[in-house]
């Protein structure tokens, strides 16, 4: 998924029409707060407890009513993504994406999963193992 294009202008130069039509952002490229608010919604001030690393899938194909971030973020689910990587790639804060999946967690079309933890010291007898194998090489 490509984010759109934008066109530079100078400060001194006049916004084309087909430019006026886009959501206005600040002058260093990052949308308005205003944007931002109508991207989450105003919700119920409640977050689902998700971290940088929680692992989101899409449950359900995108439905009619959805609006197009919460489309965005089901197509993009198909495959498990950390919700670290689903901001990097719609280019929203983390605190947007929290809750857009905080409104499709409530209405079950993605499953959040703690990430896979991987042991802290290896096993002893899978590294005598290896030793071993590599010793016969």
């Amino acid at each position: 998924m490509t984010p759109p294009q934008r066109q530079r202008r100078s400060p001194g130069q006049e916004p084309s029409a087909a430019s006026t039509s886009a959501a206005p952002s600040k002058d260093d490229g990052t949308p308005n707060p205003e944007r931002l608010f109508v991207i989450g919604g105003e919700g119920s001030g409640e977050r689902a407890d998700i971290d940088l690393v929680t692992l989101i899938v899409a449950r359900a194909e995108p439905p009619v009513s959805a609006t197009p971030e919460q489309a965005a973020l089901l197509r993009l689910c198909v495959a498990p993504l950390s919700a670290a990587e689903l901001s990097a790639y719609l280019g929203l804060p983390f605190s947007v994406v929290t809750v857009l999946l905080t409104d499709l967690l409530a209405t079950e079309l993605v499953q959040a999963r703690a990430p896979i933890v991987r042991q802290k010291v290896a096993d002893r007898n899978l590294l005598e193992a290896v030793m071993h194998g590599l010793q016969k090489l």
